[in-house]
């Protein structure tokens, strides 16, 4: 199997990793809930193990955005944040199996094991299309009409975020929360900056508009009728 491992202690996700391996299995560790979720929605992994506690975007939200975004590939969280209403959150999160730190690393195979023997579903899209618009996410490219358009890193996350719900109204808390790991209003204009920049690259030169302001409330990027 291949396991994606979330873990930002090194001697914890050392300790795993070499038990993974010892038992047949590849294991690729990542420190950082962002990069976690990143690749989580990219790679075919069998399993994924996540701490709750990450830097950069924390297990939950991370396995959060993840179910949002179609990935359905079984999250065990292996955490020290154990009391009954944590791990009712966790699986409420998208969680499959919680298991608490400290852990006998035969029972973390057992229910890894156990996680990869449920039916495989990778059927998440790596190319989001929207009329002549076009993301691929695993090239990291972007065109529209057949030419290529050059976004900046927090550009592609925001046109990424946008067309996953497309057709529906994104509001800036989404944004700021998903875009930028915001989880208060910061009082900028971070959102009105990057959403104009990205309008200029995306529907200016063209024709048909495709990223629309919903008045008070947020954006929304679909075909206009």
């Amino acid at each position: 199997m291949r396991i994606l491992l979330v873990e930002d202690d090194g001697k914890t996700a050392g300790y795993i990793a070499k038990g993974l391996g010892e038992a047949g299995h590849v294991c690729d560790i990542l420190v950082d809930g962002r990069d976690g979720l990143y690749a989580a929605m990219r790679e075919p992994y069998d399993v994924i193990i996540a701490d709750r506690m990450l830097p950069g975007l924390d297990g939950l939200s991370m396995v959060k955005s993840a179910r949002s975004a179609g990935v359905k590939t079984p999250v065990l969280f292996l955490t020290s944040i154990g009391g009954v209403d944590d791990r009712v959150e966790g699986l409420e999160a998208g969680g499959d199996d919680y298991l608490v730190k400290p852990f006998a690393f035969s029972e973390l195979l057992a229910r890894v094991l156990a996680l990869s023997r449920r039916p495989p579903t990778l059927d998440q899209k790596t190319v989001l299309r929207i009329a002549d618009l076009e993301m691929d996410l695993i090239k990291r490219q972007v065109s529209r009409a057949g030419e290529a358009i050059d976004l900046q890193p927090r550009e592609f996350r925001l046109l990424e975020v946008l067309m996953r719900g497309e057709g529906r109204v994104i509001t800036r808390t989404m944004l700021l929360e998903q875009v930028w790991d915001f989880h208060f209003d910061p009082k900028t204009s971070v959102v009105e900056t990057h959403i104009s920049r990205l309008r200029a690259k995306i529907d200016k030169p063209f024709e048909v508009q495709l990223l629309h302001t919903i008045r008070n409330t947020g954006y929304s990027i679909h075909v206009p009728r």
